[in-house]
């Protein structure tokens, strides 16, 4: 009798056991944020209105229409006066950069954010055991990634990655190779590095579909440790909940609307399509329908359909009536997710005023959820990469993180590529932040009362002169 217990009992304590097993090794999957660290360039480095005039006068290749052009563009941009440029812009050198301008701009980030990074919490280069550094526009041999081991001195064995290309989505796909490499091995230390060069990619020619690149891009950067080790998931600032990448590159017009390329004259730039906002539109769909079943809850995906069902037919019944009465939902009215069901914050890629606008308007977010995102693109301009990171650093300055607190992050990409994340809040962060935020110095002072830059007080003048008889800008 007791050996047919026995028998009966082995294959339930087996099945208990490997579930036991399976559970615990889930737990060493999990994708932890220790600490972030954004770039704060010197102020020497800061693009004020005078100058930004003195660049564009420099600009041989413009006349007075694309000054015009310029003047709308940045003045409806949302970027103001204390955003950041790279050297060479200040040396008048723009038109004719070197390698080497682009490497030093890339290494005083690396020196300065990994360094406090590292610093702040308490981890030793010699400990990081993976390292994906992405910088799309600047490609370098030895690799970027080899700079960073040469100067903090890293083990032989680092697991090493090197993005190019990738665009403004880029550091949430490096968070997604982290997350595989996590679930493969247990017990190490990632750290991400995400920026742009901006040095070497100054377009000097008159094309509008590329000079706008020249006054949307600033210079920036974001160093993020990462790790799945159990032990230390008191101590992280977030945990990854679920990553969705979309990208619509087998679609001519997605693939086509963000590009490098030269214009007629053979000028080098970045070429921004007027396609661009129909393929962001698709990619952002396409992604949201992936990742709201992931981070909505079951009743507000119910009331979705619901409504969505009773629309539909009412529209319908609208159709084949002949007087139009009897409408439940009106035809004009939109069926929208609640995503603040699911989400408690909303960090948005800072591509510009029209992006921040029209992620909102889709979502149906109020001020308040936009303001990070509105006032990271005042203060520090778009970014890339790494302007998703920044957003981050208004919240925790702001004091409005608590833990439990849902994240989404929704960041663009040229390929057309549109990646999003969700992050728990997983220690209360109301009452810590951190020494270094890029924003505690100044976040007393934002939100201002108004964010319309001086561009157009100063030279607004030029909408008034006349192409026969315009000299100079200044």
């Amino acid at each position: 009798m007791e050996f047919l217990v026995l028998l009966y009992a082995l294959p339930i304590f087996y099945s208990l056991f490997m579930l036991w097993k399976w559970v615990d090794a889930k737990r060493d999957q999990e994708c932890y944020i220790l600490d972030y660290q954004c770039h704060k360039p010197t102020d020497d480095r800061m693009l004020d209105t005078g100058f930004c005039g003195e660049i564009i006068e420099r600009a041989k290749n413009l006349g007075l229409n694309e000054y015009k052009f310029l003047l709308k563009a940045i003045v409806s941009s949302g970027i103001g006066e204390q955003t950041y440029g790279p050297r060479v812009m200040f040396s008048g050198r723009e038109e004719n950069p070197t390698l080497l301008d682009g490497v030093s701009e890339m290494d005083e980030f690396f020196h300065d954010s990994i360094a406090k990074l590292l610093s702040s919490s308490g981890i030793s280069p010699s400990e990081i055991d993976v390292l994906v550094v992405n910088v799309s526009m600047l490609s370098s041999v030895p690799s970027l990634t080899a700079r960073i081991i040469n100067h903090y001195k890293m083990r032989d064995d680092v697991k090493v990655f090197n993005l190019t290309g990738m665009g403004c989505s880029a550091s949430l796909i490096s968070v997604d190779m982290v997350r595989h490499i996590f679930r493969s091995y247990k017990n190490l230390y990632a750290l991400v590095v995400t920026s742009e060069s901006l040095s070497p990619n100054w377009y000097s020619g008159n094309d509008r579909s590329m000079i706008l690149a020249n006054c949307l891009f600033r210079s920036g950067g974001c160093a993020i440790l990462l790790t799945n080790k159990r032990a230390l998931k008191h101590r992280a600032m977030f945990k990854l909940k679920c990553l969705v990448r979309t990208h619509n590159g087998a679609r001519d017009e997605s693939y086509g609307c963000c590009m490098q390329k030269e214009d007629e004259e053979g000028r080098l730039g970045f070429h921004l399509a007027k396609t661009l906002p129909k393929a962001a539109t698709g990619a952002f769909v396409d992604n949201l329908r992936v990742i709201s079943p992931k981070i909505l809850p079951v009743r507000e995906l119910l009331r979705f359909m619901v409504v969505s069902l009773v629309r539909k037919m009412s529209q319908i019944c609208n159709k084949n009536s002949k007087t139009g009465r009897g409408n439940i939902i009106s035809s004009s009215s939109k069926t929208l997710l609640n995503f603040k069901t699911g989400v408690d914050h909303f960090c948005l890629h800072t591509g510009g005023k029209a992006v921040i606008d029209g992620i909102g308007g889709n979502l149906g977010l109020c001020e308040y959820d936009l303001e990070p995102a509105r006032m990271t693109l005042h203060r520090f301009g778009n970014t890339s990469a790494s302007s998703l990171w920044y957003v981050l650093g208004y919240m925790e300055a702001k004091k409005r993180l608590k833990q439990g607190d849902k994240v989404l992050m929704i960041s663009f990409g040229a390929g057309f590529k549109c990646n999003s994340c969700v992050w728990e809040v997983t220690r209360d962060l109301v009452d810590h932040v951190s020494e270094h935020n890029v924003w505690k110095d100044c976040i007393d002072w934002y939100p201002p009362e108004s964010l319309t830059n001086p561009f157009m007080e100063k030279f607004g003048w030029i909408h008034q002169e006349d192409v026969s008889t315009f000299k100079t800008l200044l």
